[in-house]
Formats: structure tokens, C-alpha cells, sequence
């Protein structure tokens, strides 16, 4: 008689590692984003607190997946589509904004504020140009 040896229960099975696909998604995403962006235009027209409604707005986004959703809209659109998507995760263009409002809001305390748009332009040329480069350094 043979000894009798336990099955090993499959971990791994095929819908679990690749889990099938979500279709119709965009019956909830499509009138979400326009819920979203109602919000936002509302709050704009009836000048409610910008910080308040930005964080909210945001933090529902991503929550709800939208945010990838629309981004992976944007990586349908061919040969640009990558890229953007690319140039919008850079790092590097979140610090150099990030920096830019810091310093732009020490400034403004101090009374340059005429500086500060001179100082915001070539903020915002340079990151243009950063984004310019990449997109030709990625398409050669």
C-alpha cells in the first residue's frame, strides 16, 4: 500500500496572477472625472477654500483609481501618449515646481514681488525646456 501524500493547495492559479479585465470601467470613471471637475469648477465660481477642495478632490482620485485611469487614457494616444505620461511622473519636475512656489512664497513675504514673476517665468521656461529635451531625447 502506498503512503497517501497530501495534496499542496495551488497558491498560484491563473486568475491570480492575472486577474481578468476590469471592461466597462469607464461607465464609472467617465462620470466620475465630470463629478470631479464639477467640484472643482463650483468651488472656483463660489470661492471656496482652493487648499480644502484641492486635497479633497485629489485624495478622492486617487482613491477611486481615477488619476491611472485618465493617465492611462493619455498612454492610448500614440507616440506622444508614452512620453507625456513619462514627462508628467519625472521627479524632477515635481521638485523644481515645488521648489519654485517655496521660493517664490519667501519672496513675496519679503516684498519682491516683481521678481517673483521674473523669477516664475524662468521657472516655468526651464521646466519647458527640460520637458522639450526629453521628448526629443526619446524620440532619438
Amino acid at each position: 500500500m502506498k503512503p497517501q501524500i497530501p495534496e499542496i493547495p495551488k497558491i498560484f492559479n491563473q486568475e491570480a496572477i492575472v486577474p481578468p479585465v476590469k471592461r466597462g470601467a469607464w461607465k464609472i470613471m467617465l462620470p466620475l472625472g465630470v463629478l470631479l471637475a464639477g467640484v472643482t469648477v463650483a468651488a472656483w465660481h463660489f470661492g471656496w477654500h482652493a487648499k480644502a477642495v484641492t486635497t479633497g478632490v485629489l485624495l478622492f482620485a486617487g482613491l477611486s483609481h481615477l488619476l491611472a485611469w485618465v493617465l492611462g487614457i493619455i498612454t492610448l494616444v500614440p507616440i506622444i501618449g508614452p512620453i507625456l505620461v513619462k514627462v508628467l511622473s519625472l521627479s524632477i519636475i515635481w521638485l523644481l515646481n515645488a521648489i519654485g512656489y517655496l521660493v517664490s512664497f519667501v519672496a513675496i513675504k519679503r516684498g519682491y514681488s516683481k521678481d517673483v514673476l521674473t523669477y516664475r517665468a524662468v521657472t516655468i521656461a526651464l521646466i519647458t525646456g527640460i520637458v522639450i529635451g526629453y521628448v526629443i531625447g526619446s524620440l532619438v
